[in-house]
């Protein structure tokens, strides 16, 4: 699987990087028919709150997934969003049956 990973707005380190490439990883785990996933890592305007964004979109067979978190940190927010690709790949799962 393809991972490609922006971060908008400042550098990612590489922790970071990693942590985002294990959690897709674990979605591998899920369906191996996932041919790419693209992550966009941003941060918002607000300092103060939850001004972190992590949005991922998969390239499925069955078409794009696609899925936008906010969070205090960007380990929550990629958290979250993997939840709700994994809901989605499940979903599209059963579809098919």
């Amino acid at each position: 699987m393809n991972i490609q990973i922006h971060s908008l707005k400042f550098d990612a380190d590489k922790k970071l990087i990693d942590f985002v490439h294990q959690k897709i990883g674990k979605l591998h785990q899920v369906s191996d028919t996932i041919v790419s996933a693209e992550v966009y890592l941003r941060l918002d305007k607000d300092q103060d709150r939850e001004n972190k964004i992590t949005e991922i979109k998969l390239e499925y067979p069955g078409g794009p997934l696609f899925a936008r978190k906010q969070s205090k940190t960007f380990e929550e927010a990629t958290d979250a969003v993997v939840d709700a690709l994994r809901r989605q790949i499940t979903k599209q799962k059963q579809k098919k049956k």
